[in-house]
């Protein structure tokens, strides 16, 4: 080719495509949500504010009957189930169980968990005369272990710093938080990020990958002392965002 030819050919385009907003996330309104641990304060509360904005609901527990007990406190079409039941039939799958129990309980439904996408939302705390104070499991952090224990599910992190008693309280329309959202694939995160706005008042914010989520549950010990100082059931807000 002469270089005649060459300046002949058109040119190539180089523009980029406009970069996705952030804020473009995908509709959940028809994604089944499981919440295992879902008769713990933390569970209950997420579970009744997801099922009042309309998300179908189920709740699971150790035992099916303890499970179904609960859906009666809840009302909005929620049902109980067993853990195993939860995780089958549930697109999404929040984990809101006892750190205590964390690791064994995700270790018994690796199967039932494979190929779901899992929030976890467990915060490894200890405490003392002197209050709360944050754990370190050996993997890093609570969602680090759930991503160890469960390679085929697609796992991410959310919730932690929700007060379980604003989520249960009936006379309460919105909660005025913020929610920290982890995780490695960007569609897995923009989908608990819409999920955790279906709850009036709150925004799902990216806020990292897994490998920053030990600080994020960490937080939370932070808090429990804020709201036993000021009396208080205090969230978070990220600012110009």
């Amino acid at each position: 080719m002469t270089s005649t030819d060459s300046a002949q050919q058109p040119a190539k385009d180089t523009a980029k495509a406009p970069a996705k907003d952030p804020w473009d996330l995908p509709d959940v309104s028809g994604l089944v949500v499981g919440v295992l641990g879902g008769t713990g304060p933390q569970g209950k509360g997420l579970a009744h504010r997801l099922a009042k904005a309309g998300q179908k609901v189920i709740i699971g527990s150790r035992a099916a009957e303890r499970a179904r007990a609960a859906v009666d406190e809840l009302g909005y079409g929620v049902e109980g189930a067993d853990n195993a039941e939860t995780a089958r039939r549930s697109d999404i799958v929040i984990v809101a169980v006892p750190w205590d129990g964390h690791g064994e309980t995700l270790e018994s439904l690796r199967g039932e968990l494979a190929g779901k996408l899992v929030v976890d939302c467990v915060n490894p705390l200890g405490f003392d005369k002197q209050g709360a104070y944050a754990l370190k499991p050996e993997e890093g952090s609570a969602a680090q272990q759930a991503a160890a224990l469960l390679p085929d599910s697609r796992v991410t992190a959310a919730f932690h710093h929700l007060s379980a008693v604003l989520l249960q309280d009936p006379e309460i329309d919105e909660i005025d938080t913020d929610v920290m959202v982890l995780g490695e694939v960007r569609a897995d995160v923009e989908i608990v990020q819409a999920l955790a706005g279906r709850i009036p008042g709150m925004r799902g914010i990216f806020a990292g990958r897994l490998r920053n989520a030990h600080q994020v549950e960490s937080l939370v010990a932070n808090l429990i002392s804020v709201n036993r100082r000021y009396k208080a059931h205090a969230g978070l807000r990220v600012t110009d965002v």
